[in-house]
C-alpha cells in the first residue's frame, strides 16, 4: 500500500509504478498490479427510445444498453457494478431513463469524464447526467407489499407470495385452501397430491394481475425504480378502496 497526500490520479500510476520497478529494496515480482481505491458513481443516461427498434414494439433491455455501450469509445475503460436499469420515462412516453451504477475513484474521475457528453443511439441523440444513488423502491419479503423492508413491515404474521394466504409461502402447500380437497362447491375440488407442486393460478395481490406478487411480469417489479410511479399507484388503489367502502354504506355502485 502507497500513502499519498493527495487522492492519486490514473496518471500517477505510471510514475509509482516505474518507481517500484527502479527500486532495490522491493522484489516488484511479489508486488499486486496497481490500482486505486475503488469507489462507486451513479449516472443516467436519458434522450435514448424506450423501443430502438423502428416499427417493433421490441423493449429496450439491459443487454442492449450493455451492448451499445461497448460499442461507445466514451465507456471505453468503465466498468459496471451492476446491470444497466432501464425505466420508461411515463406510461405514454416512447422514451427511457437508463441508469448506470460504474466503478469509479475516490475523486469520481470516471464520472466527471462522462456526465454532459452525449453520444448517438441509432437516429436519437442521449445524454449522460449525473444521479443519486438509487435502491429502488423495497418490496417486503413478509407481506409482499412495495415500500417498506421486511424488517419494518407492521402487519402480524405473513402472507403467502402466491395466494395471499395467512402462511409463510414456504408452507403454501401444506396450508394453501388451492391444493385441500372441498366437496361442497360446484365442481368439486379434488385434493392436490402431497408430492406435486400446487397447479393453481393466483392474482398478484398488488395489481391483481395472473402472476405472483414478486413476479418480474408485475408493473410493480418494473417500476422498482420509480418512486413516483409507485407513490401515485398506491394513491389510486386507496382511492379505489374508499370508493368501494363508501359505496357498499350508500347501496350504491362505485363509480
Amino acid at each position: 500500500m502507497v500513502i499519498t497526500n493527495k487522492v492519486a490520479q490514473q496518471s500517477d500510476m505510471s510514475i509509482i509504478d516505474q518507481y517500484v520497478k527502479n527500486s532495490n529494496d522491493i522484489n516488484s515480482l511479489q508486488v499486486e498490479e496497481l490500482r486505486l481505491p475503488k469507489s462507486k458513481s451513479y449516472l443516467k443516461i436519458i434522450g435514448i427510445p424506450y423501443y430502438p427498434h423502428a416499427n417493433s414494439q421490441e423493449k429496450l433491455t439491459s443487454n442492449n444498453i450493455e451492448t451499445i455501450l461497448k460499442q461507445n469509445h466514451i465507456f471505453n475503460n468503465i466498468s459496471l457494478m451492476s446491470k444497466p436499469r432501464v425505466i420508461k420515462v411515463s406510461p405514454k412516453s416512447n422514451m427511457a431513463i437508463v441508469w448506470l451504477d460504474i466503478w469509479d475513484i475516490q475523486s469520481g474521475y470516471n464520472a466527471k469524464m462522462l456526465i454532459n457528453r452525449c453520444f448517438n443511439v441509432g437516429n436519437y441523440i442521449a445524454t449522460i447526467r449525473g444521479a443519486n444513488m438509487n435502491p429502488g423502491v423495497p418490496q417486503c419479503k413478509n407481506c409482499w407489499k412495495w415500500g417498506h423492508a421486511t424488517f419494518s413491515c407492521r402487519i402480524q404474521g405473513a402472507k403467502c407470495v402466491k395466494c395471499n394466504g395467512p402462511h409463510k409461502s414456504d408452507h403454501h402447500r401444506e396450508f394453501g385452501w388451492c391444493c385441500k380437497a372441498n366437496t361442497k362447491i360446484n365442481p368439486p375440488r379434488l385434493e392436490t397430491k402431497k408430492s406435486e407442486p400446487c397447479p393453481h393460478s393466483f392474482k398478484c395481490s398488488n395489481c391483481r394481475g395472473d402472476h405472483q406478487a414478486d413476479s418480474n411480469q408485475c408493473p410493480f417489479w418494473r417500476h422498482q425504480f420509480n418512486r413516483e410511479w409507485h407513490q401515485k399507484k398506491y394513491a389510486e388503489i386507496r382511492e379505489n378502496r374508499s370508493k368501494s367502502i363508501r359505496s357498499e354504506v350508500n347501496g350504491t355502485s362505485p363509480q
